[in-house]
């Protein structure tokens, strides 16, 4: 009689945990909102800071504006590359470990993600205080507009390493789908930023009055809160994820799984602050009120990226999810209903502005020369809005997939066109007007190029797992 050789069991793969669950089966739309309406609202708080801060500076003078506008693009840096470059990074490896039902990786994640951010903060702060001096003189900055720059920088120079800390941990939230904890904290610290910012810059009540240097102490004591109140978020219970402090959880595959797609996305704001700083020094051939007019304007577009942020980060967990657990295309469908709904969000911020600019821009100056050339940017800008929204949403979307070469290519795709047409703008002595227009068609080519590259880029087959034997 034959005997029958018993094969092993497969071992069941294990299945997401149940906060997993609702991202990969409820609905696609009410979903996304529902994850992207507290980062919405936090982002509605960064926008007043943002708001705020231009009229604080707007009444220390045109010096003074034009001084923090050639800072901004070295500032939005740090925090683009903390928050949706490399912080997208870290959620989206996450969330890929959480569809997979991983709890021990998805801890390990968590403290490569904050040894991750304590060390590009310090680079940062080595950046601002050794070069920004440099940075700004090469931009065009001179006499006083170049020491308001200086006296802000160095201030400020010391929040970034909490900047990046902050960041690092809300995306270890936001990775497991907890989008109110981040939220809530970046929302305290935006008030925070607020009240002592203008306090200590225009020297309120009690406070001296130390100009755009109080300014940068309000942003240097909001965001060391932040960090703090994030810190004891993620060593409590009950978030999804908990950071605990284990040498044996930092491990070269965890650094390589968050660092392979954040570390290749920092190249985008690389790219996207390059276009800024050319089209910078481009405005800055024009005079200070010209480039005090044009700090106006795009802080108004870099207030679009935590619109776009929200709705974007929000997709990050629900495709990471999908990706870990097999389904592609309803990962798909997240990433297009994502780009489609951040596109008529900024179009029609972009449609407002283009008929009433000086909505936006009376609120900072009363110059009229600054006026005139807010006034022109916001024209030609406002157009390319909604293609800003698809290319940055759709570019959060694959970091969730892993695939984010494609979206990085046309970040550079942007790069090209703004560089190429300012050494012809520059050669030709072209007007205002056609540096804006260049700035609406960059943003075109950035979203257009991002439909067609994850139109085209293979995110994976779906999972098929194995059958248990008996």
């Amino acid at each position: 009689m034959e005997q029958r050789v018993s094969q092993p069991v497969a071992a069941p793969r294990p299945g997401p945990p149940a906060s997993a669950a609702a991202l990969l089966k409820g609905p696609i739309l009410p979903t996304l909102a529902r994850l992207a309406a507290p980062n919405a609202l936090a982002m509605v708080a960064t926008a007043l800071v943002a708001i705020a801060e231009t009229a604080y500076v707007g009444r220390m003078g045109v010096a003074a504006l034009a001084g923090v506008a050639l800072v901004f693009p070295l500032l939005m840096l740090m925090q683009m590359m903390s928050a949706g470059a490399m912080g997208g990074g870290v959620s989206a490896a996450i969330a890929r470990a959480n569809g997979a039902g991983d709890a021990e990786r998805v801890e390990g994640l968590a403290l490569c993600a904050l040894v991750i951010g304590a060390v590009a903060g310090a680079i940062g702060v080595v950046l601002f205080l050794l070069f920004g001096p440099v940075i700004f003189r090469g931009l065009g900055g001179e006499g006083a507009a170049l020491d308001q720059a200086v006296a802000y920088s160095q201030t400020i120079a010391f929040a970034v390493l909490m900047i990046w800390l902050s960041n690092s941990m809300a995306s270890i939230l936001r990775g497991v789908g907890r989008m109110t904890g981040p939220a809530a904290v970046i929302f305290l610290a935006c008030a925070l930023q607020i009240v002592v910012g203008g306090a200590l810059g225009l020297g309120l009540g009690p406070f001296p009055q130390l100009g755009v240097v109080g300014v940068g102490l309000g942003q240097l004591i909001a965001f060391t809160v932040a960090t703090t109140a994030l810190f004891i978020l993620l060593r409590r219970q009950g978030e999804g994820v908990r950071l605990r402090f284990t040498r044996a959880a930092l491990q070269p595959r965890l650094f390589s799984d968050i660092l392979r797609v954040g570390g290749v996305a920092c190249l985008s704001p690389i790219f996207s602050v390059s276009a800024m700083l050319i089209i910078t020094g481009l405005v800055a051939r024009f005079g200070t009120e010209a480039l005090a007019g044009y700090g106006i304007g795009a802080r108004l577009e870099f207030l679009l990226i935590p619109i776009a942020f929200s709705i974007g980060v929000a997709s990050v967990p629900m495709v990471g999810v999908a990706v870990g657990a097999g389904a592609i295309e309803r990962a798909r469908r997240v990433a297009w209903i994502a780009g489609g709904s951040a596109a008529v969000l900024l179009g029609v911020i972009g449609l407002v502005v283009l008929i009433w600019p000086d909505t936006w821009a009376r609120l900072f100056t009363s110059n009229e020369g600054a006026l005139d050339a807010a006034a022109l940017y916001l024209r030609f800008a406002g157009l390319g809005f909604p293609f800003f929204g698809l290319g940055l949403c759709l570019y959060f979307a694959s970091q969730g997939a892993g695939k984010i070469l494609g979206p990085i290519g046309a970040q550079f795709a942007r790069l090209v066109v703004v560089g190429v047409g300012a050494m012809v703008l520059a050669g030709t002595g072209a007007p205002l007007w056609s540096v804006f227009l260049l700035v609406a068609l960059s943003m075109l080519a950035l979203g257009l190029g991002s439909a067609l590259v994850v139109r085209m880029t293979p995110w994976g087959a779906p999972a098929t797992p194995s059958p248990a034997r008996a």
